[in-house]
């Protein structure tokens, strides 16, 4: 399993761009086989943690005309600079256990 770990600061948010996170994370979810998808915002600070079951699927999900889109418009609206870590899990474990 990989996590995608996007840390942003935010120049500006408005409508679309809540509009635009929610379809990329649903599209994530729901054709690109994202496991997990978990985005929080603290004053201009944004981290988003996504988790994939492997690098072809966050590939495949990068390459999406869509997501291409919302990374275009978040250079050019939405954040002020950010960054991407692709990492592999190599220990998930949890409380209470499953």
């Amino acid at each position: 399993m990989f996590v995608v770990i996007f840390r942003a600061k935010v120049r500006k948010t408005d409508d679309e761009y809540s509009q635009m996170a929610a379809r990329m994370r649903e599209l994530a979810l729901s054709q690109f086989g994202c496991l997990e998808f978990t985005a929080v915002t603290e004053g201009k600070y944004e981290i988003a943690l996504s988790y994939w079951p492997t690098e072809a699927h966050i590939r495949a999900w990068k390459a999406h005309a869509d997501h291409l889109m919302a990374q275009q418009l978040g250079r050019e609206r939405w954040y002020e600079s950010y960054t991407v870590q692709v990492a592999e899990v190599t220990r998930d474990y949890r409380f209470p256990s499953e």
